[in-house]
């Protein structure tokens, strides 16, 4: 199948296709509207976003008039954006509610090791019970988002099962964490036993579209404290994507190591391995390694396709997610000239930010840009401030995230082979790393927000 290789090839002759598709799919799913289900543990919320997630993933499944390729790899890169408004729309939650974010202290920061124990205490044992080998170090210090390639491929080299088990989660949180963590979470929120801050808190598991998910069902249960959720969970996903990296290389990741040797008892292993070798039983040790060397590249190779995207110019995908905001804002809201007027502030910011973004050599990159300077816009020392959020917040939130998941379900299809590839292991661990890493979180928060009150 012919595909493109340039960004400068994208334009709005090859996106319209899947601009038109996209917007059908995020009507649909805001006409089918937030559906309520009592699921015996809890109260099952299933919103718009989730809907358009679903229909997207099975219009790329389907076999009668598959969504090409192309079209798969424009629809990412339109989440890839679609999540910039997400941010800007989030920042503008969180310039009002920075009092209450300092008030929080020590809170957002403890959460982090919730998110890491969460994974080493449930997920790792787990995996260790199913076998995965040396494979379940990468698939569980962490949830495994990009970073975490570069954290493992540092210690043990992008040929080891380690590296493996990192490729193994992430394509599995890529096509199944927004949809599972949402579901939990409006689950565990209906319970009403945790500070609805603290689950804001344990939202920020360091992707996007998982928090943005995450947020929106707490928001559902706990509307009257809505934007203190939303200004909270974006703040705790900055300082995971932010801390995560510190944390994972230098605390979860030997962690995980060390928890799996006692496990497995890597110890009594190596000294049979010794054993072994004073009696000349290699069996075939060098073949084994070239073959296991090539396989993992192999795999890394086929894995480097997961969420690949085409790099859509900002000319071209910010006037169709505008166009597919407005249309999903209409139908929960009402339309208005102030939605134009909103994504048009919202669509200069961005481009604000990606030129910043550029301006650092991608040294800071335009998410942080964003998240920064419209906190700060909107925030009570800003002369601005009345502005900026009146216009921003004039964008409901839930559009957004429509929006977003919707591109990302469009872009689901390219990726399930290599889950077939991975094998049936990775799904009950993720799903048990998704679920521990918000629970332990949502926890630690809980305390540290009582004992700092």
């Amino acid at each position: 199948m012919k595909t493109m290789s340039s960004t400068a090839k994208i334009g709005a002759k090859h996106a319209l296709p899947i601009s038109i598709l996209a917007l059908v799919v995020t009507i649909i799913a805001e006409l089918i509207g937030k559906k309520t289900f009592d699921v015996g543990i809890g109260t099952l919320l299933i919103f718009p976003m989730v809907w358009g997630l679903i229909i997207g993933a099975v219009l790329t499944l389907q076999k009668f008039k598959p969504v090409s390729i192309t079209s798969q790899k424009i629809a990412a890169g339109f989440s890839s954006i679609a999540v910039l408004l997400l941010v800007v729309r989030l920042a503008a939650d969180i310039g009002p509610h920075i009092p209450d974010l300092i008030s929080a202290g020590p809170a957002l920061f403890l959460q982090e090791i919730g998110h890491m124990l969460g994974t080493i205490v449930l997920a790792l044992p787990l995996a260790v019970l199913l076998r995965m080998g040396r494979s379940t170090v990468g698939a569980t210090f962490s949830i495994d988002r990009e970073s975490s390639f570069a954290m493992v491929s540092a210690r043990f080299g992008s040929n080891s099962d380690e590296y493996r088990g990192v490729l193994a989660m992430y394509v599995f949180g890529t096509i199944f964490g927004a949809i599972y963590i949402s579901l939990v979470t409006s689950v565990v929120a209906s319970w009403g036993i945790f500070d609805p801050l603290a689950m804001a808190m344990g939202a920020g598991v360091g992707s996007g579209s998982m928090m943005a998910a995450s947020a929106a069902s707490i928001s559902a249960v706990y509307p009257d404290s809505e934007q203190a959720i939303l200004s909270m969970a974006a703040v705790s996903n900055l300082i995971t994507t932010v801390m995560g990296t510190y944390v994972g290389m230098f605390v979860a990741l030997p962690l995980a190591n060390k928890v799996y040797n006692f496990l497995t008892g890597a110890k009594r292993k190596a000294a049979a391995a010794v054993t072994a070798e004073r009696t000349g039983i290699l069996p075939d040790q060098d073949k084994a390694l070239a073959t296991l060397e090539e396989d993992n590249a192999q795999f890394a190779e086929e894995a480097s396709e997961v969420g690949a995207v085409e790099h859509v110019p900002l000319r071209v995908s910010l006037p169709v997610l505008s166009v597919m905001g407005i249309a999903t804002a209409t139908i929960s809201v009402g339309f208005s000239l102030q939605l134009i007027y909103s994504y048009l502030v919202i669509c200069a910011l961005i481009v604000v930010g990606a030129y910043l973004a550029k301006w650092t050599k991608n040294k800071i990159p335009s998410l942080i840009w964003l998240t920064t300077i419209v906190a700060i816009l909107c925030s009570p020392i800003s002369p601005v401030a009345d502005f900026f959020v009146h216009t921003l917040s004039a964008v409901p939130f839930l559009s957004i995230t429509t929006v977003v998941l919707t591109c990302a379900g469009l872009s689901l299809g390219k990726d399930i082979g290599l889950l077939k590839k991975i094998g049936w292991k990775i799904v009950p661990v993720g799903l048990v790393a998704i679920t521990a890493s918000f629970i332990f979180a949502t926890i630690i928060a809980e305390f540290a927000l009582g004992l700092w009150h």
